[in-house]
């Protein structure tokens, strides 16, 4: 019943896209320059930098193809992305996409399945791929749509050399109600806020943890026949809690700060604590680093449930409308392979090889040794985080631990976290975020409701 409430919505999905996106057209990624073989549309991170650094030297010319890569912060790539994939434009042959938008392009017929491709290709080595992250870019049709490039959960990170100054210890796994207590004891030690934290608008943005926090808070955003909940007691302390621990003991400007930003401030010393992706790991500790090997990890807070920490993924698919399917599997057949983790072991350093995605990089000893601080966390956090279709105490009609798997989330996650972050921001209280965005998630799900 719940997948399939969520292919008519997707094909709903379809025609509002662009109206919703602002937008449907495209100008040529190249600007009239002579075109790449391939046209790739992906995130800004660290890794994405290190694959296009890589490219021409290895993959061109190995096999001949070129190819132009657009690299966009999340909020815009993902909008663009999705307009791209809604019109069928053709413009970018591969994108980065993500376990929220592979069931929901899947569903409308926007991805190329990859089945054939992989079995053809017995050098990818598929079953050495995380089950739950194929689980998660699998269709309801059961094929696959996309691969991942890396994966992650979340965990808390600290500052080793700080908690000893202070006198504190991390427990091994903590509750928030800890983390909210260390975080006021050592908030301004060495001029670190307490904790940082994404305040940042955008349902890839505050949302993917705050949503963590709610689920561990016992909060859901829908009860079974689809009648929202955000002002329910647990919600409304779920999102209380996150808003008061970055008000008092997070960083400045919170509101303005995503992933990227809030990764800047810890590198720098500024934060003695931070719960996000255990991706940022390998930023955290490259050699540059001014805070490398003064940092621990432990297991993502949790309060009400055993565990809480998310399961993401950012992958590589092809568009269906592409005109060059067997090249963009050569690129991605490359970029996702154990072959591209050993390359960056040997050319970049191994902490910053691609993680999460590979159950065979966790038994390399360069790897285990380059990542001693945290691969076993981060290997937890990837074969044993929360169950996205029970993430937290209350039962519900969707799935996801981040986000939610409907189309429509795409919009009302970005409406309702520009709510809260008026709220990190003082604008307004976090029961007038909630008594808004109350009203926006009813709004959005009313198809759901009445059968």
């Amino acid at each position: 019943m719940k997948r399939s409430r969520l292919i008519q919505a997707a094909v709903a999905f379809t025609a509002a896209a662009c109206l919703v996106l602002a937008g449907c057209g495209d100008t040529d990624p190249t600007g009239g320059e002579e075109q790449a073989d391939l046209r790739v549309l992906a995130t800004d991170v660290p890794q994405i930098q290190t694959l296009k650094k890589l490219t021409k030297k290895h993959f061109t010319a190995e096999t001949g193809i070129t190819v132009d890569y657009t690299l966009l912060p999340e909020n815009q790539a993902r909008e663009k992305m999705n307009r791209e994939f809604a019109t069928q434009a053709g413009t970018y042959d591969v994108a980065s996409v993500s376990a929220y938008e592979v069931p929901i392009y899947a569903d409308n017929g926007w991805l190329a399945p990859l089945d054939s491709y992989v079995k053809a290709d017995e050098d990818f080595d598929q079953a050495d791929v995380f089950p739950n992250l194929e689980s998660s870019l699998t269709g309801e049709d059961g094929k696959l749509y996309a691969e991942p490039f890396y994966g992650e959960g979340s965990f808390l990170m600290y500052r080793k050399d700080l908690f000893h100054k202070n006198g504190l210890t991390m427990p091994p796994d903590p509750t928030w109600k800890q983390v909210a207590a260390l975080a006021a004891q050592i908030d301004g030690s060495e001029g670190a806020s307490g904790i940082c934290l994404r305040g940042l608008p955008g349902w890839g943005q505050n949302l993917a943890p705050i949503n963590t926090v709610v689920n561990t808070f016992g909060g859901t955003w829908y009860d079974m026949d689809w009648n929202a909940r955000l002002t329910a007691p647990e919600f409304r302390k779920a999102v209380g809690f996150y808003v008061d621990l970055l008000r008092t003991h997070g960083q400045p400007g919170a509101e303005r700060m995503g992933v990227l930003e809030i990764l800047d401030r810890f590198v720098e010393g500024k934060c003695a604590m931070m719960y996000d992706a255990t991706s940022l790991a390998s930023s955290i500790e490259a050699y540059s680093s001014p805070v490398k090997g003064k940092v621990g990890y432990v297991s993502a807070p949790h309060e009400r449930t055993d565990k809480a920490g998310w399961l993401w993924t950012w992958a590589w698919g092809i568009q269906q409308a592409s005109e060059h399917k067997d090249a963009a599997w050569e690129f991605i057949s490359w970029a996702s392979s154990k072959e591209f983790q050993e390359l960056v072991g040997q050319e970049v350093g191994w902490i910053s090889a691609p993680a999460g995605n590979r159950m065979s990089l966790y038994e390399k000893p360069e790897y285990r040794q380059a990542a001693g601080a945290w691969y076993r966390q981060e290997f937890t956090a990837a074969t044993d985080s929360a169950d996205p279709k029970d993430p937290g105490v209350a039962p519900r009609p969707y799935d996801g631990i981040g986000f939610l798997g409907i189309p429509e989330f795409a919009v009302l996650g970005t409406a309702v976290s520009e709510q809260i972050a008026a709220a990190i921001a003082g604008q307004q209280s976090v029961d007038a975020a909630l008594d808004k965005s109350q009203d926006l998630a009813q709004a959005a799900a009313a198809k759901y409701r009445g059968g």
